[in-house]
């Protein structure tokens, strides 16, 4: 299916106009030395593809769906499916499933002559890192000859040139650009869309996903998927992870090309994988990054290939900002989750108290004010915009050119305060949102009792880590109170998003929150 606007504004924008006023530097950098691999080696198949399964293996169709990236390789190798079987039994479910009709917005170009290729490929012995894989990409990231609008009226039906960086990496590690999936507007509307609608939560409909990726973690939550990219300014692809019961990374801070991806903010932007585990972003994360690294491609094909030892890792624990806005429930999954990785032999030690508020605030007045910036000179065609938008559009053209400089300052400030914070310990783990998934009908969220709007709650455990650039993993840590699902977060240092999926896996060894299922799902398990 194929979505398309019914009264457009003109003249029609296009998101790749929108200039990063960041590229002035780019001369001025120093460019990495090219990885010594060939084209060939850096996308041979490493190891047996075994190493990478799961415990679950295809026995009929209808069970397509549940495999996530590491078992279909697995199903592939054995010869159990082919990429070509997998497309078209996530058609019928995306066909049959709710969120196939609110999360998933349009198919990707030539997806299906990709996994002819692939489907031969395997046959052949010539399969590719991530052969066959299908994955969505969130609306606001470019794929070759497919409409993608940034969820929004303005851009009318537009078709995309050439592939986003980052899409076109994994393409060429033999995934599969399966579907565009929903966005708030410009990845900074409310949940109620212009363009497209709503996006239920898969485990309640009368609830959100969270935003701005909410298509990729709605879709990956109903098992229509295995992979997804969404991107994260404020915590949007964390957010959605949290409430739909999923796995997200937000890498170190431009470890992903963001070209190709229409801009909220420039200084804030991140994109990265969403998936239904920490081992499934380990196989698919190295053959996404701006700069193939074959350190990182070794270290995450060794997670993958066998359970990880953390023993010794030492864990700050957090109090103050990222436990005072907290429900009971999720409050006491994360301190669950703290004793299963004590077991695996982790240290946990409590982390310096940090005053994030200042920092917090930094973040939104940058995240604000670039927003703005793009958007601005459209405010006289604000009935077209969500209402959402609107409502941050203008508290950003309201904000002084001093305090957007304050502001960016203040970066840098966070950045060292979390680093002096964290010098004691491998790895950061906080709660992640505060309570289960918001309510739709009152924009809010449940904390013991208490509602408390989005605005409150959602970017407050996240945004730092966005200002700051430090890689951040968003996982499940149970049910709450109401049976949704709830979330911690690892954070480390930058460029430690390796170690983030070390915890990860080795959490997610030992428990089996990941693997729960909304509702409806129970019974085509």
């Amino acid at each position: 299916m194929i979505r398309t606007a019914a009264a457009l504004p003109m003249p029609v924008l296009d998101p790749a106009t929108l200039r990063d006023p960041t590229l002035a530097d780019a001369p001025f950098r120093t460019v990495p030395a090219s990885s010594p691999l060939s084209a060939q080696d850096r996308f041979a198949p490493k190891g047996d593809p075994e190493r990478v399964a799961a415990d679950a293996s295809v026995q009929e169709a209808a069970a397509i769906r549940h495999l996530g990236v590491g078992e279909l390789l697995c199903a592939y190798a054995d010869g159990t499916t082919t990429p070509s079987d997998v497309l078209s039994a996530l058609r019928i479910a995306m066909d049959d499933d709710p969120s196939g009709r609110d999360a998933i917005l349009s198919p990707v170009a030539r997806a299906q002559e990709a996994a002819l290729e692939s489907t031969l490929r395997w046959q052949a012995g010539t399969a590719r890192p991530l052969e066959g894989i299908p994955f969505g990409i969130k609306d606001i990231i470019d794929v070759a000859e497919t409409l993608v609008t940034s969820g929004s009226l303005f851009t009318g039906d537009r078709i995309a040139k050439t592939d986003a960086e980052v899409v076109a990496s994994l393409r060429a590690a033999g995934a599969i650009p399966f579907v565009m999936t929903a966005t708030t507007e410009f990845a900074t509307g409310s949940p109620f869309n212009p363009r497209y609608g709503t996006v239920g939560n898969p485990w309640d409909a009368a609830r959100w996903t969270g935003g701005s990726s909410t298509g990729s973690g709605a879709a990956l939550a109903a098992r229509l998927l295995p992979l997804a990219l969404g991107t994260d300014t404020g915590g949007s692809i964390r957010v959605p992870s949290c409430w739909c019961g999923t796995t997200g990374l937000k890498p170190s801070r431009e470890r992903v090309s963001r070209k190709g991806v229409a801009p909220l903010s420039w200084t804030l932007d991140h994109v990265g994988p969403m998936a239904r585990s920490a081992a499934d972003i380990a196989a698919s994360f190295p053959f996404m990054t701006a700069a193939f690294d074959a350190d990182l491609a070794a270290d995450c094909a060794a997670l993958v290939s066998a359970e990880p030892d953390i023993a010794g890792l030492r864990i700050g624990v957090p109090d103050g900002w990222f436990t005072d806005q907290v429900s009971s429930e999720v409050l006491a999954n994360w301190r669950a989750a703290l004793g299963v990785l004590e077991s695996l032999g982790c240290t946990l030690a409590p982390l310096p108290r940090i005053d994030v508020e200042p920092l917090h605030k930094a973040g939104w007045t940058i995240l604000l004010s670039e927003l703005a910036t793009y958007h601005g000179e459209r405010i006289d065609q604000a009935a077209l915009f969500d209402a959402g938008l609107v409502h941050r559009l203008r508290q950003g053209m309201e904000i002084r050119a001093s305090d957007y400089g304050r502001a960016l300052q203040l970066r840098l400030q966070a950045q060292e305060t979390l680093a002096a914070a964290m010098a004691g310990v491998d790895l950061l783990i906080t709660p992640g949102i505060g309570g289960e998934a918001g309510l739709l009908d009152t924009l809010s969220v449940d904390v013991d009792g208490r509602s408390v709007a989005f605005q409150d709650i959602l970017s407050r455990n996240t945004m730092l880590f966005d200002l700051t650039g430090f890689p951040a993993l968003m996982l499940p840590s149970g049910l709450g109170r109401t049976g949704l699902p709830t979330g911690i977060q690892i954070v480390g240092r930058p460029m430690d998003d390796t170690l983030c999926l070390r915890a990860g896996i080795a959490f997610q060894a030992a428990t089996r929150h990941h693997r729960a299922l909304p509702p409806r799902l129970m019974a085509h398990a």
